[in-house]
C-alpha cells in the first residue's frame, strides 16, 4: 500500500509543475497590440467552440450516466449503480478538463512565443515547448490521481474488493473516452474545416500566404488548431492512457493479486516522474534545432523511465524471478513506442526521404503528389504494425515464462507504451503552438526574419505531431488487446471459432466500422469545407477593398461556420461506435462480439497509422516546396502541393487519430455493458 502511494504524488506533482509553468508562460511578454488583438480573437473563438461542445455533450453524459446507474442497480445494487454512474461522470469530467487545460496553455503560449521569436530561436522555443508541457503534465497528472484516488476511496475506505473496485475505475474509463471520441472528431472536423477552406480560396485560388489577414478563415484556422490539435488530441491521448491503466487492472484483479492490481498505477506514476525531468532535459539542450532538442527529451525520458522500471519491479515483492514477467513485457511495450515514433518520424520528417520525394513528385501535378504520398503512407503502416506485433508475443511469452499471466503481460506492455505519454502529449501541443505563433507572427507584419524562426518552430512541431499521432496509434493497439483479453476473461470466451457464422460475421462489421467512420468524418469535413469556401468567396466578392487590405473581412462568421457545423457532423460516428458493438452482443452473441472487435482492432490500427502518416507526408512535402524547392511559394509544383496537403488534412487530423479513439470506446463498451446486457438476456 505505500507503493501505491507513488500514483497520487506523482499526479500532484505533475499538476504542481504544470501550474508553475503555466505561470511562466502567462509572465512573457504578449508583443504589440496587433498581436494581442489576434490572439484574442484566437481565444475568444476556442472558448466559444468548446462551451458549445460542453453544452452539447453534458446531455449526453447525463443520459449515459443515468442508464448505467439503472442497469447496475438493477442488476446488482443501488450503490454500486450509483458509483459506476459517478465514475463515469469523473472521467467525462476528467476529460473535459484535459481538453480545456489544453487549449487554454496553447492560447497563451502562441501569441507569447511569436513575440519571443523577434529575439530569436533560443528564447521563443522553451515558451512553446513549456506551453505544451502545462498540457500534457497536468492532463496526465489529473488522470493518474482520478484513476488512484477512486480505487483507493473503493479498495481502502469502503472495504470492497480489487476486483469490483476495478470494475467501477472502468466507468471512469469509459467516461474518458467517450468525451475524447466527441472531442476528436469534432476539434478534428473543426480544424480542417478552416484549414482547407482557407487553402483552396486563399493559396490556390487567390495566391496569398497561408496566414494573411485578409482571409476571413484566418482565425478560424488558429482556432482549429487549439481545439483539434491541442483540446482533441489531449483528450485522446488521456483516454488511452486511462485505458492501458484500467485494462491492466481489471486483468490483475480478475487473477486476484494485489500487487498485479496496483503495479500499472506505480509503473504509471515512474513514467510521469520520468517526463517531468524530460522536459528540463528539453530545456537545457536547445542549441539551435528544435527537433534535436524534442528527440533528445523524448530518448532521456524513455532512458529514465527503463531505470527507474527495472527499480520499482525488482522491489515488488512478486515472488522468485516473477518480476521480470511484468518488466521484460512492459520493456517490450516501450520498445514498440520508440520504434512507432522512429518511423513516424522517418515518413513524415522534412528532412526525409520519403517528404521530399512527394514534393519532387509534385512538380509532375497533383494527381502524381497524391499517388506517391498516398504509397508512402501504405509502406509506412510495415514497421509499426510489426513492431507491434512483436511486442504482443514478447510480452505474451516472456510473462508466460515468469509465470505471470500473459493476458496480463499483453496489458502491462501497454501501460509502458504510455508511461510516458506526459512528454508525448508535451511535444504534441508544441506542434500547434509554433504553428499559431507563425500565424500570428505573419498576420501581425513582424518580418520575415521572425516568421523564418517561427516556421523553424512550426516545422518541429509538424513531425512531432505525426511521431504523436503513431504513438498514440500504437499505444491504443496495445490497449485495446489487453481491453479485448479483459472481455474475453469477463465473458468466459477461451477461444473463438472462425468456423462460426456468428463470429465471422461479427469480424466483418467490426471490420467495416473504422473505415466506415472515416468516411463520415472526411464527409463531414468536406460538406462543411464547402459551406466555408463559399463565405470566404462571398466575403473577398462583396467586400470592398478587403483583397487590397484595405478593409477587414468577418472573421466570426468563418468561426461560427466551423462551430455548428462540427456539433452537427460530429453525432452520427460518435454514437455508431457505441450503439454498434451493443446491437452486435444483444443480436449475433458474446462470440461475435468478440469478433466485432478483433476486426475492428486489425482495420483501426491499419486505416489510423496509414491516414496520419500519409497526411503528415503531405503537409511537410509541401513545407519542403515552400522553404524554397522546386520552386518555391507560388510555383506549379507548390500549388500541386497544396492540394496534397488539402487530402492529406482531414487525413491526419481528423479520421486517422480519432479511429485508436473509437476501437478503444467500442472495447470499453464492450467491457462495461456486456455482462448486464446478457443477464438481461438470459
Amino acid at each position: 500500500m505505500e507503493w501505491f502511494l507513488v500514483a497520487p504524488i506523482a499526479g500532484l506533482a505533475s499538476i504542481a509543475l504544470a501550474s508553475y509553468l503555466y505561470h511562466y508562460v502567462k509572465s512573457q511578454d504578449m508583443g504589440t497590440e496587433r498581436m494581442r488583438e489576434i490572439a484574442g480573437a484566437i481565444k475568444e473563438g476556442a472558448r466559444a467552440y468548446l462551451k458549445r461542445q460542453n453544452i452539447t455533450l453534458a446531455f449526453f453524459v447525463l443520459v449515459m450516466a443515468t442508464i448505467l446507474g439503472a442497469l447496475f442497480t438493477y442488476l446488482e445494487s443501488a450503490f454500486h449503480g450509483i458509483s459506476i454512474a459517478f465514475s463515469y461522470i469523473i472521467g467525462s469530467v476528467c476529460a473535459t478538463v484535459a481538453a480545456y487545460v489544453g487549449m487554454m496553455a496553447a492560447v497563451e503560449a502562441n501569441v507569447r512565443t511569436a513575440n519571443a521569436a523577434r529575439e530569436g530561436l533560443k528564447k521563443a522555443f522553451p515558451v512553446a515547448f513549456y506551453g505544451g508541457a502545462v498540457m500534457g503534465l497536468s492532463i496526465i497528472g489529473l488522470s493518474l490521481l482520478g484513476i488512484s484516488l477512486l480505487y483507493f476511496l473503493y479498495t481502502v475506505v469502503l472495504g470492497w474488493s480489487a476486483a469490483d473496485a476495478a470494475k467501477v475505475v472502468l466507468g471512469f474509463s469509459f467516461g474518458a473516452s467517450a468525451l475524447a471520441l466527441f472531442a476528436k472528431a469534432g476539434g478534428g472536423i473543426y480544424t480542417k474545416t478552416a484549414d482547407i477552406s482557407a487553402d483552396l480560396v486563399g493559396k490556390v485560388e487567390l495566391g496569398i500566404p497561408e496566414d494573411d489577414p485578409r482571409n476571413p478563415a484566418v482565425i478560424a484556422d488558429n482556432v482549429g488548431d487549439n481545439v483539434g490539435d491541442c483540446a482533441g488530441m489531449g483528450a485522446d491521448l488521456t483516454d488511452s492512457y486511462i485505458a492501458s491503466i484500467v485494462a491492466a487492472m481489471i486483468l490483475g484483479a480478475e487473477i486476484g493479486e494485489f500487487k498485479l492490481t496496483t503495479l500499472p498505477l506505480i509503473i504509471a506514476a515512474i513514467g510521469l516522474f520520468a517526463s517531468i525531468i524530460g522536459a528540463f532535459i528539453i530545456r537545457l539542450s536547445i542549441k539551435g534545432n528544435p527537433g534535436a532538442a524534442l528527440n533528445r527529451g523524448s530518448f532521456s525520458t524513455w532512458t529514465i523511465f527503463a531505470i527507474l522500471l527495472f527499480i520499482v519491479t525488482y522491489m515488488s515483492g512478486l515472488e522468485g524471478n516473477r518480476w521480470l514477467g511484468v518488466l521484460l513485457p512492459t520493456m517490450a511495450g516501450l520498445i514498440a513506442g520508440v520504434i512507432i515514433g522512429v518511423t513516424s518520424d522517418y515518413f513524415t520528417s522534412i528532412d526525409r526521404g520519403p517528404a521530399q520525394s512527394v514534393a519532387k513528385a509534385s512538380t509532375t501535378g497533383a494527381a502524381i503528389n497524391i499517388l506517391t504520398g498516398f504509397s508512402y503512407g501504405i509502406i509506412s503502416i510495415v514497421p509499426p504494425v510489426l513492431g507491434i506485433c512483436a511486442a504482443t508475443i514478447a510480452a505474451w511469452f516472456l510473462a508466460q515464462a515468469y509465470n505471470v499471466n500473459p493476458y496480463y503481460g499483453i496489458a502491462i506492455s501497454a501501460v509502458g507504451m504510455l508511461a510516458t505519454v506526459g512528454m508525448t502529449i508535451s511535444a504534441d501541443a508544441y506542434g500547434p503552438i509554433s504553428d499559431n505563433a507563425k500565424g500570428i507572427a505573419e498576420q501581425s507584419g513582424l518580418g520575415e526574419e521572425v516568421i523564418e524562426i517561427a516556421d523553424r518552430l512550426d516545422a518541429a512541431g509538424n513531425t512531432t505531431k505525426a511521431i504523436t499521432k503513431g504513438f498514440a496509434i500504437g499505444a491504443a493497439a496495445l490497449t485495446v488487446l489487453a481491453l479485448f483479453s479483459a472481455y474475453a476473461h469477463t465473458v468466459d470466451i477461451k477461444t473463438l471459432d472462425l468456423m462460426s457464422p456468428e463470429v465471422v460475421v461479427g469480424v466483418f462489421i467490426g471490420g467495416m466500422m473504422p473505415p466506415l467512420l472515416s468516411a463520415l468524418l472526411i464527409l463531414a469535413v468536406g460538406r462543411n469545407s464547402e459551406r466555408m469556401v463559399e463565405e470566404i468567396r462571398r466575403q473577398f466578392r462583396e467586400i470592398p477593398g478587403l483583397i487590397e487590405g484595405k478593409a477587414k473581412p468577418n472573421y466570426a462568421r468563418c468561426v461560427d461556420i466551423a462551430t455548428k457545423g462540427a456539433l452537427k457532423e460530429l453525432i452520427l460516428p460518435c454514437s455508431l461506435a457505441i450503439t454498434v458493438p451493443i446491437l452486435t452482443l444483444v443480436f449475433l452473441g458474446k462470440e461475435a462480439l468478440a469478433g466485432f472487435l478483433a476486426g475492428s482492432i486489425v482495420t483501426g490500427i491499419i486505416f489510423a497509422l496509414f491516414m496520419a502518416n500519409s497526411g503528415g507526408l503531405w503537409d511537410n512535402a509541401k513545407k519542403y516546396i515552400e522553404s524554397g524547392a522546386y520552386g518555391g511559394k507560388g510555383s506549379e509544383a507548390h500549388k500541386a502541393a497544396v492540394t496534397g496537403d488539402t487530402v492529406g488534412d482531414p487525413f491526419k487530423d481528423t479520421a486517422g487519430p480519432s479511429l485508436n479513439t473509437m476501437i478503444t470506446v467500442m472495447s470499453l463498451v464492450a467491457e462495461v455493458f456486456a455482462v448486464p446486457i446478457l443477464l438481461l438476456l438470459a
